[in-house]
């Protein structure tokens, strides 16, 4: 009999983290403390309430086409077959590369599929390190993906584009072509047999980007 394991492919949320260079950390608190939440039941039901203020580009999170484009799909226009269950393949490259480009795709059936590239950049998470020279996909190599008609593209890496210049040619082909990107992935170096993956985010209407809880469903023996 076979049995389902999940491996958690997301980075943990917590006040201060940054994510971005350049963009601010979250600030994660009490709207309601445990404490004050007291004075309104009954003795010994206590309850906190959360408050989080952050930007939506926090964590591991998914861009939609609504980020890149105006008349874009939004997150609450997603279907939920664009980042649940899919199958899923892990492209490897070498931990020493920058630039990605298409030959690490080649010849690799991709199609329909969640192709996550495994940097092993997330090493680095919550160090300043992990903000400087990252990994990332070429503008050539975005345009074979598209190509290929992948269902996403996910990385391990602080941004699937070279962040040194101003040009994002891989979110504007990805998004262009309605491939769903994740960012900032973990853990992809557990991913050695076949797997389906979930990116899924809440149901927002005019937002374009949103952390996840993106894992990966393995069946075992």
């Amino acid at each position: 009999m076979k049995k389902r394991t999940y491996i958690d492919l997301s980075h943990i949320i917590e006040d201060g983290v940054i994510t971005h260079k350049g963009l601010p950390a979250p600030i994660i608190c009490d709207y309601l403390s445990r404490e004050e939440s007291r004075k309104l039941y009954e003795p010994g039901t206590e309850f906190q309430i959360g408050k989080i203020e952050m930007i939506t580009n926090t964590g591991t999170y998914i861009d939609v086409p609504f980020h890149r484009y105006k008349d874009g799909t939004d997150l609450a226009q997603t279907a939920i077959d664009k980042t649940a269950g899919l199958e899923g393949i892990v492209i490897s490259v070498d931990p020493t590369l920058t630039a990605i480009d298409e030959s690490h795709f080649q010849h690799i059936d991709v199609k329909g599929k969640a192709v996550l590239i495994h940097t092993g950049w997330d090493r680095y998470w919550n160090t300043d390190d992990y903000l400087e020279n990252h990994p990332y996909l070429t503008e050539s190599a975005a345009a074979y993906l598209v190509s290929q008609q992948p269902a996403l593209v996910g990385i391990d890496s602080m941004n699937i584009d070279d962040t040194k210049g101003k040009a994002r040619p891989a979110h504007t082909l990805l998004l262009g072509a309605d491939i769903v990107i994740a960012e900032h992935l973990c853990h992809l170096d557990q991913l050695t047999e076949s797997f389906l993956f979930y990116a899924v985010p809440p149901k927002i209407k005019g937002a374009g980007t949103f952390p996840i809880r993106a894992f990966a469903e393995v069946e075992r023996k």
